[in-house]
C-alpha cells in the first residue's frame, strides 16, 4: 500500500491546539497533498519540529481519532510497510522561525564566522570565534546589533553580524538559566568530546581536599563513568591503590585503551527510567489479554448464523485497569532501596552539664567513612522530615538544633570526624530549611573540611555540594557556584547513584548549558537524560518532557551509534504523555517504542498496554466498557513476532502466544475479516506443543477448537466446522455430560442447519437443551430455544417457530445477570420480523421497541443501529428522528462510512420537505467522503450540494460545486462503471440547471460508455436522454434521430402494457415535435398514426382521444383530406363521450402556433414534462447506483418497472 506524501508548508495554530488541529487540517486537505498552517511562536515550531524529528508526527496522523483511517485499516495493513511520509519545506520554516525570533526582540545565535564587536564594557574589542553562541538583540531606531557574550558577560555592538539562530530547544532550555554566564573554559582537544577507559597523569598534583586524588606523572587513572572534555573535573580511580576521587581534566592524557563514549553512551540498566522485569510483564499482560479477549465461545451458546452477529463482552467481571502491567512496574531507583534510619531521642541540653552518653547511640550510627544503606534515605530528608521523623522528644526545632550543636562539639572533641561531618550536614539542612543560608553555608563548608582522608561516602559528598550550589545561587556567588558545580558535575557524570542527592535541577541545567556552548552533543544528551530522570523521580512529568524529547532527537541524529535503548526512551515518553493526559502522543510514542530495532518483548508488551489505555481514553470509553480496539492490532502482531522467534523455553511463551492470537482473531472477527482469523487460529493450533507440556487446560483447548469452528461457520464453511466439532465431541467422556458439551452440541446444530440438514440440527439443539435443563443453565437454554425457533422458521413451521422464539424471549426476560442483552435483542428482532411478515404490525413494533430500549440500556451500538433500520421502515413519519439518532450511534462506533451514508439519507429526507437543512447534512457527508477517499460518493456529494444551491437560487455557488469539484472527479475516474454513474448524475444536474450544452457532453460520454459495455438498457436510456436534451436545444432533427434510435433498442415483440405505452408516448412526442416545431404536418401525421396504433393495442382511450384530435386537426386544416378528418373527428367524439369530455376543438389557431403556446394550453406543460423527465432520470441513476449486473439487467427488462419508468417520462 503506497503511503501518502504530505507537504507541510507553514502552520497557523495556537500552541495549545496544535496537536488537535493538525490532523484535522491534514485530513481535509489530503486530496491536495499539501497542508497550509502557520506558527505564531517559536515554541510551536519547537514542538512540531521535535515531533517530526523523533517520528511521532507520522504516527500521530495514524492514531489521531481515525480521521485518516477507518477501523479496518489497522488489521488489513498488518505485516505491510505502511507509513505516512510527512515532509516539510525547511527553508520556509526556517525563514518563519527567524522572523518570529526577530519579533521577540532577543535571541540566542551562533556566530557563523570569526568577527569583532565594539566592546561597551572592557574598552577593547569583543572577539567571537565561529561557532560561539551569544545573545543578540536586533537593531532599534537605527542602532546596530547588540551582543552579550555568555562566557564572561562582555557586551558589544556590530552593524550586521554573521549569525545563525540556535534551535528552539536551545533558545528555551539550552543556554538560558538564572546564572547566565559560564566560567571560562578551555576544551582539551587532546581528548575526544567524551570518553571512557584509562588515562595517564601528565603532572604531579597534591590533593587540596578529601574529595580529590593526588597523583604523580605516569599514574594510570581509570575513568569512572564518563570524562567530558568541557568540564574541569572528572571522577577517576587510581589503578594501583583503588582510591576514588576528583581528577583535573587538564592534567591527564589518553592511554591506548581509551575509547569514545559514542560506543557506550549508557549502560543498559543505567539508562532505564523504570525497571522492566520480563517475567512479571509477561504474566500480567497475559492475564490482561485473557480478561479482555471477550472469547466466551467455550462457555456460552451461539445463535445461528442467520441471527445478527453482535460482539459484546458477556462478562462484566472481566474489566481490569488498562494500565495494569505498566503502572505496577517498579520505578528503578538511582540507588539500592534505602532503609529508614533509626529514630533518635533528643535529650534536654543543660549548660555545663551534658552527659556524653546521650549521644552514644547517635555517634554509633553516624560514625564510619563508608556509606550505609540508611544514609541515602537520611541525606534526602528535608528539614521538616528530619524534625518530625528522625528525631523525637524535642518540643521545637530550636531544641533539636541545640542538641545537634552539642553533639557536633562532642564529636569534635572526641575526634569522631565522620560523626562531626554528618552532624554538620544535618545542621546545615536544618538552617537552610529555616532560611538561614549563611549559617547553613558555614556548616556545609565545615563538613567538607573535617575529613582527613578521602571521601568514600560519595552520596554525602554530592549532597553537600548540591546544597552549597543551591545556597551560592541564592546568594549570587557565581564564582563559588561554578567551583562547586564543576566538582559536582564530575560525580554526576561518573556515579549515577549521586543523582538522588540533588536538591534541585540547577546543577543539571548548568551541565546542559555548558554542553551546548561547547557543541558537545554527547554531553548534552547525558545532561538531558539526567534532567529527565531527575524530574521523573520527583514526579514532575511536565518538566521531564522537553528533556526526554531532546534526548530522543539527539539519539535520532546519532543514527544508532549510541547504546541507549530508544525503545525504552519512547516508552518512558509515552508514559509521561499519558500522565499528562495527552493520549494521542502517548499512543504514537508507544508505537515508535515497539517498532525500534532495540525493542524487546517486554518493551513491546508494555507499549501495547500503554496504547490500550490511551486509545480507550481517546474514544471516551470507560474502564467498565473497555475492550481491545483495532488500533492495538499492530501491537498484538508485533508481540506475536517476538514470541515466534524465542529460542529455548518455547513453552514459556506459549500461553502468551495463545492469548495474543485469540485477541487478534477476535479483532479480525469483529471487523468481518474471518479468513484472517481462521489463518491465525490454524497457525496457533498447528504450532502448539503437547498439552502436557503447557499450562493450558482441556476446557481451554476445547474452547479454542470451538472458536475455530464458529469462525468456519461464519465463513460459510459449515462442513469444516462440523469436522472440528465432531473431533471435540469424540474427545469428551461418553457417560458424563458437561456444560461444555452442550456448547459444542449447540454449535453442532448451527453447522448442520447451515448445511441444510434440519433433522440432525434439531436433534443437536434438543440435546443441548437437555443439558441446559440438567444444569439449570437458563441463559444458554434461552439461546438453544431461539436456535430451535430459527430452525423452525427455515423449515416453514411458523407456528412452532413463534412458540420457541416466544419461550426464548420469556427466558431472557427472567435473567437477572448482565451480558446477555445482545442475544436477547437478536431474538426480539427475529420475532419482530416474523410478526411483521404475518401482518401483526402491533406486535412487531413492540418487539423492535423493546429491543431498542435494551440496546440503549446496554449501550450496544450495533444493536441500536439495526433496531433503527427496522423502526425506520415502520414509522415513516418519524424516519428523520430515527435517522438522526442512528447518525449519533454510528459516530460513536467510529464507522465513518456508514455515518456518511446516513447523513446523506437525512439530506434527501429534508430535501423532500423543501428545507435548507438538507444542505448542512450534505456538506457533513461530503466531508466524511473526502476524509475516507470515497471518490465516487464525494462526486455525488458535490453534485447534490450544487443541486441544493440551485434550488436556493445561489447560482454563483453552483459552478463552484459542480464545475470545479464534481467534473474533475468524473474525468479522472479510472472505473468505467463509476464514470458512467457520474456522467448520468452530472447530466441530471445540468438539466435541472438548464445547462443543456454541458448536459449533452456528459450524456454523450454516458452513451459511449454504454455502447462499449454492450449493456442495451443503459444504451437505450442514454439515447432517450440525448433526444430530450437536443429537443431542449431546439435541434429537432437530432432529437428525432435519437428518439428513433431509442425505439430500435426496445424489445420485440412487446411483452408488457408498459412497453406499449412507451411507444405511444415516444411516437406522440415525435409527432408533436415535427408538427409544432418543424412544421411538417405530413410526417407528423405518420408518427401520430403509429402512436394511435400502439394506443389502440393498449386500449388507452384517453391517448386515442388526444391522437384522433390531432389527426383530425391536421387532415382538416393542413392536409385537406375531408374524409379522414371526418373519420378521426367522429372517433374523437366517441372517445370524448365515453370520457365525459365536453368539447373538441380542431381549430388551427388552437394548435398550429409556437411550442410555448401549445405547451401552455396542453394538460401537461413543458415544465411539467421536464420534471417528469428529471424524476425518471433520477430513478434510473439510482438503479445504476445499485451496481446492476447483466443478470440484474435481464431481470429489470422482464419486469414492469422498465416500461413504467420509460412511459411516464412524457405525459
Amino acid at each position: 500500500m503506497a503511503a501518502d506524501n504530505i507537504i507541510i508548508s507553514y502552520l497557523e495554530l495556537p500552541q495549545e491546539n496544535l496537536k488537535a488541529s493538525l490532523s484535522y487540517k491534514i485530513t481535509n486537505s489530503i486530496l491536495d497533498k499539501v497542508i497550509f498552517v502557520r506558527f505564531k511562536t517559536f515554541e510551536e515550531i519547537w514542538k512540531f519540529t521535535t515531533y517530526y524529528t523523533i517520528g511521532i508526527c507520522m504516527q500521530y496522523l495514524f492514531h489521531s481519532k481515525n480521521l485518516l483511517l477507518d477501523q479496518k485499516f489497522w488489521l488489513s495493513s498488518l505485516g505491510d510497510d505502511i507509513a505516512i511520509d510527512v515532509s516539510i519545506q525547511e527553508e520556509t520554516l526556517d525563514l518563519i522561525y527567524k522572523g518570529i525570533l526577530m519579533q521577540e526582540g532577543s535571541l540566542f545565535a551562533t556566530c557563523s564566522a570569526n568577527q569583532m564587536f565594539d566592546s561597551s564594557t572592557s574598552g577593547g574589542d569583543l572577539y567571537l570565534e565561529q561557532g560561539d553562541i551569544a545573545q543578540f538583540e536586533p537593531p532599534f531606531l537605527g542602532s546596530g546589533w547588540s551582543v552579550l557574550c555568555l562566557a564572561d558577560g562582555a557586551r558589544g555592538t556590530a552593524p550586521k553580524p554573521a549569525l545563525e539562530p540556535v534551535i528552539p530547544f536551545h533558545q528555551i532550555k539550552g543556554v538560558t538559566s538564572n546564572l547566565i554566564f559560564c566560567s571560562k573554559f578551555i576544551i582539551m582537544y587532546i581528548f575526544l568530546h567524551s570518553a571512557r577507559g584509562t588515562c595517564l597523569a601528565t603532572a604531579e598534583y597534591d590533593a587540596e581536599g578529601p574529595d580529590e586524588l593526588s597523583m604523580a606523572p605516569g599514574d594510570r587513572i581509570i575513568i569512572v563513568g564518563i570524562l567530558v572534555s568541557c568540564f574541569d573535573w572528572f571522577t577517576g580511580r587510581k589503578e594501583v591503590t583503588g582510591e576514588v576521587g576528583l581528577v583535573k581534566t587538564s592534567l591527564v592524557t589518553p592511554f591506548t585503551d581509551i575509547y569514545s563514549s559514542t560506543d557506550i553512551f549508557l549502560e543498559e540498566e543505567e539508562g532505564m527510567f523504570f525497571s522492566l522485569k520480563e517475567d512479571k510483564v509477561i504474566e500480567e499482560t497475559t492475564a490482561l489479554l485473557k480478561k479482555k479477549s471477550q472469547n466466551d465461545t467455550g462457555q456460552n451458546y451461539k445463535l445461528g448464523k442467520e441471527g445478527y452477529r453482535m460482539t459484546h463482552d458477556s462478562s462484566t467481571d472481566s474489566i481490569v485497569t488498562m494500565s495494569g502491567s505498566l503502572e505496577d512496574l517498579e520505578v528503578l531507583p538511582t540507588e539500592a532501596k534505602d532503609s529508614s534510619p533509626p529514630c533518635f531521642t533528643v535529650h534536654p541540653i543543660v549548660e555545663g552539664n551534658n552527659n556524653t552518653e546521650n549521644f552514644t547511640h547517635l555517634f554509633s550510627f553516624l560514625e564510619g567513612k563508608d556509606c550505609k544503606e540508611e544514609f541515602g534515605f537520611l541525606y534526602r530528608l528535608n528539614s521538616e522530615c528530619l524534625t518530625s521523623t528522625t528525631f523525637s522528644g524535642h518540643s521545637d526545632e530550636n531544641e533539636l538544633m541545640a542538641f545537634l550543636s552539642v553533639a557536633r562539639e562532642t564529636a569534635k572533641k572526641k575526634r569522631l570526624l565522620w560523626s562531626q561531618t554528618r552532624l554538620c550536614f544535618l545542621l546545615g539542612k536544618l538552617c537552610a530549611g529555616r532560611s538561614k543560608f549563611s549559617q547553613a553555608r558555614v556548616y556545609f563548608e565545615e563538613a567538607l573540611s573535617v575529613p582527613q582522608e578521602g571521601f568514600s561516602d560519595l552520596k554525602l559528598l554530592t549532597s553537600i555540594y548540591s546544597n552549597l550550589a543551591a545556597i551560592y545561587i541564592l546568594q549570587k556567588n557565581a564564582e563559588s557556584f561554578f567551583a562547586v558545580t564543576e566538582r559536582l558535575v564530575a560525580f554526576l557524570l561518573g556515579i549515577p547513584d549521586c543523582l538522588g542527592s540533588l536538591e534541585d535541577s540547577s546543577v543539571l541545567k548548568y551541565i546542559l548549558k555548558k554542553a551546548v556552548l561547547s557543541h558537545n552533543k554527547m554531553a548534552e544528551a547525558r545532561a538531558c537524560y539526567l534532567l529527565a530522570k531527575h524530574h521523573c523521580t520527583c514526579a514532575d512529568g511536565a518538566q521531564a518532557v522537553p528533556y526526554l524529547e531532546r534526548l530522543l532527537v539527539l539519539c535520532a541524529e546519532a543514527q544508532g551509534t549510541w547504546s541507549m535503548s530508544l525503545s525504552h526512551g519512547y516508552l518512558t515518553l509515552g508514559r509521561v504523555y499519558s500522565d499528562l493526559c495527552r493520549p494521542n502522543l502517548s499512543v504514537s510514542s508507544a508505537r515508535k517504542a515497539s517498532l525500534q530495532p532495540s525493542a524487546k518483548l517486554r518493551d513491546c508488551l508494555n507499549s501495547m498496554v500503554l496504547a490500550l489505555d490511551n486509545v480507550n481514553k481517546l474514544n471516551g470509553i470507560t474502564e467498565q466498557e473497555a475492550s481491545i480496539p483495532s488500533q492495538v492490532a499492530p501491537f498484538l502482531h508485533r508481540a506475536l513476532s517476538f514470541t515466534n522467534v524465542q529460542e529455548g523455553g518455547r513453552n514459556r511463551y506459549h500461553v502468551l502466544h495463545h492469548q495474543l492470537t485469540v485477541c487478534l482473531c477476535q479483532l479480525f472477527y469483529k471487523h468481518k475479516m474471518v479468513e484472517h482469523a481462521i489463518h491465525h487460529m490454524h497457525i496457533l493450533i498447528s504450532n502448539s506443543p503437547p498439552l502436557q507440556a503447557i499450562p493450558i487446560s482441556v476446557p481451554e483447548r476445547n474452547s479454542t477448537f470451538t472458536w475455530l469452528a464458529w469462525l468456519h461457520i461464519d465463513n460459510n464453511q459449515p462442513n469444516v466446522a462440523l469436522d472440528i466439532l465432531d473431533l471435540v465431541l469424540s474427545s469428551m467422556p461418553e457417560h458424563c455430560t458437561t456444560p461444555q458439551e452442550g456448547v459444542v452440541l449447540n454449535m453442532h446444530g448451527v453447522a448442520l442447519r447451515c448445511m441444510g440438514n434440519l433433522q440432525r440440527a434439531a436433534e443437536s439443539y434438543q440435546a443441548a437443551i437437555d443439558i441446559c435443563q440438567e444444569y439449570e443453565d437458563l441463559p444458554n437454554l434461552a439461546v438453544a430455544q431461539a436456535n430451535l425457533g430459527l430452525l423452525c422458521l427455515k423449515a416453514g413451521a411458523k407456528g412452532l417457530a413463534q412458540r420457541h422464539l416466544t419461550e426464548a424471549v420469556q427466558l431472557f426476560s427472567e435473567l437477572d445477570e448482565e451480558g446477555h442483552e445482545a442475544n436477547f435483542i437478536t431474538v426480539l428482532l427475529k420475532l419482530g420480523q416474523h410478526y411483521v411478515k404475518q401482518q401483526q404490525l402491533y406486535y412487531g413494533k413492540g418487539c423492535y421497541e423493546w429491543a431498542l430500549l435494551l440496546a440503549i440500556n446496554a449501550n450496544l451500538l450495533d444493536c441500536k443501529c439495526v433496531d433503527h433500520r427496522h423502526l425506520h421502515l415502520l414509522y415513516q413519519e418519524q424516519c428523520i428522528i430515527y435517522s438522526q439518532h442512528q447518525v449519533q450511534l454510528l459516530r460513536q462506533s467510529g464507522d465513518r462510512g456508514q455515518e456518511g451514508d446516513a447523513l446523506e439519507a437525512i439530506s434527501q429526507l429534508y430535501l423532500t420537505l423543501g428545507t435548507e437543512r438538507s444542505l448542512d447534512y450534505t456538506k457533513s457527508s461530503l466531508g466524511i467522503y473526502i476524509d475516507l477517499g470515497f471518490r465516487e460518493k464525494e462526486a455525488y456529494g458535490w453534485l447534490q450540494a450544487g443541486k441544493i444551491y440551485h434550488l436556493l437560487g445561489q447560482t454563483e455557488l453552483v459552478d463552484l460545486y459542480v464545475q470545479d469539484r464534481a467534473l474533475p472527479i468524473a474525468v479522472k475516474s479510472s472505473s468505467v462503471h463509476t464514470r458512467l454513474r457520474l456522467c448520468n448524475k452530472l447530466t441530471e444536474v445540468m438539466l435541472s440547471l438548464k445547462l443543456y450544452g454541458e448536459a449533452v457532453e456528459f450524456a454523450q460520454t454516458a452513451l459511449d460508455i454504454s455502447i462499449t459495455q454492450g449493456e442495451r438498457l443503459n444504451e437505450r436510456v442514454a439515447y432517450h436522454r440525448l433526444a430530450c436534451l437536443y429537443r431542449c436545444l431546439e435541434q429537432y432533427e437530432l432529437a428525432e434521430h435519437y428518439y428513433l434510435k431509442t425505439l430500435t433498442l426496445c424489445p420485440t415483440p412487446l411483452q408488457f402494457e408498459e412497453e406499449t405505452l412507451y411507444y405511444v408516448r415516444v411516437y406522440q412526442t415525435l409527432g408533436d415535435m415535427i408538427f409544432y416545431d418543424l412544421k411538417d404536418p405530413f410526417d407528423a401525421a405518420g408518427y401520430y398514426h403509429l402512436a394511435l396504433a400502439a394506443a389502440m393495442d393498449l386500449g388507452n382511450k384517453r391517448s386515442q382521444l388526444q391522437l384522433c384530435t390531432r389527426l383530425a386537426t391536421i387532415y382538416h386544416n393542413f392536409l385537406i383530406d375531408r374524409e379522414l378528418s371526418l373519420f378521426f373527428y367522429q372517433r374523437a367524439r366517441g372517445f370524448a363521450a365515453e370520457l365525459n369530455v365536453r368539447r373538441i376543438n380542431i381549430s388551427p389557431d388552437q394548435h398550429y402556433s409556437s411550442i410555448s403556446q401549445y405547451t401552455a394550453t396542453g394538460k401537461y406543460s413543458f415544465t411539467q414534462k421536464t420534471n417528469f423527465l428529471q424524476d425518471v432520470i433520477h430513478d434510473l441513476n439510482d438503479l445504476n447506483d445499485l451496481g446492476t449486473t447483466k443478470d440484474q439487467t435481464k431481470l429489470f427488462k422482464d419486469s414492469r418497472i422498465q416500461g413504467a419508468l420509460l412511459s411516464f417520462q412524457y405525459m
